[in-house]
């Protein structure tokens, strides 16, 4: 067998592995979203949970997806117009990762980083802080009194989603 059969090969089991991922994170979120809403009895909480949970399941299948396209392209053929092609497939894969963060977290990461509630915790804690624990929401706005050095009088506002 050449390297160019082993490495195919490889790509392969990549994409195997990348499909197996999505469909039993498919199974995986649905059975967890199923039992939230037989806990909780709140349709939109296990809503919620199914989305976030089922969009982490895309995000890895659409790595590992890469992975396989780049060592296809990289160690099988790397001829000029499948570079080409990889970087455009890797670009679309990247917007849609991007996107799906986005829309999993709630928010985009630079925006993230500006906000005191989420600077230290890792992006799955912020999910569960704020819209995913069940029984619980992210709440109104709570406003907060000045500390004793503030001579304006004006409360402060803290909204975990902004």
């Amino acid at each position: 067998m050449t390297f160019q059969e082993v490495m195919d090969r490889v790509a392969q089991a990549f994409e195997g592995i990348g499909g197996a991922v999505l469909l039993g994170g498919l199974v995986l979120s649905v059975v967890v979203a199923g039992h939230s809403w037989a806990r909780e009895r709140d349709g939109a909480v296990a809503y919620r949970l199914l989305r976030r949970t089922f969009g982490g399941v895309i995000l890895l299948g659409l790595e590992i997806l890469v992975a396989a396209d780049l060592l296809r392209t990289v160690a099988v053929s790397p001829t000029l117009q499948n570079v080409i092609i990889l970087a455009v497939i890797v670009l679309i894969r990247t917007f849609l990762s991007f996107s799906l963060e986005i829309e999993i977290e709630g928010i985009p990461p630079w925006r993230r980083a500006l906000l005191p509630s989420f600077a230290n915790r890792a992006p799955r804690d912020q999910m569960s802080a704020t819209a995913g624990s069940p029984g619980t929401s992210p709440g109104p706005p709570t406003p907060t009194t000045p500390s004793s050095g503030d001579t304006s009088g004006a409360a402060i506002v803290h909204s975990p989603l902004q």
